[in-house]
């Protein structure tokens, strides 16, 4: 059993954290699941969701697009398209972003291609504002 749990979180653009922590709760596309050290090796993709970790008895938040998590037993690595930390997702912006996906998913026909893509912008939006708001 691993004594230390270390996590990564990677984009395309950047390492959005990398560090030991006490355990991690995953927007998997089967469910949402948790890791803890010494957690049986997995490969899961990940969906629009929040990631949330303990890390020195603190719970962080991520709002999360999708990609894949890897679990071995002393570590996670989260490769997704975006990850945005609690506090640094800026609330005005996701209320437009939000606003918008609303009214285009509003204006289209339900056999419209776009329509799919607008949904994915809403759940994103709903996910960073439900996010920052327990940053």
């Amino acid at each position: 059993m691993a004594d230390e749990l270390i996590l990564e979180i990677v984009t395309p653009e950047k390492m959005a954290f990398s560090g030991k922590i006490e355990e991690i709760t995953i927007p998997g596309t089967e469910g949402e699941f948790g890791v803890l050290r010494g957690h049986a090796s997995l490969l899961s993709s990940i969906e629009t969701g929040e990631l949330s970790f303990f890390r020195d008895g603190k719970r962080a938040h991520y709002a999360v697009s999708t990609g894949y998590a890897e679990v071995t037993s002393g570590r996670v690595t989260v490769l997704v398209e975006t990850a945005e930390r609690s506090d640094m997702i800026d609330k005005e912006r996701a209320k437009r972003a939000r606003e918008i996906a609303e009214t285009k998913i509003n204006k289209l026909s339900k056999e419209d291609d776009e329509r799919e893509a607008a949904k994915a912008a809403l759940a994103k939006a709903n996910v960073r504002l439900n996010v920052a708001e327990k940053g």
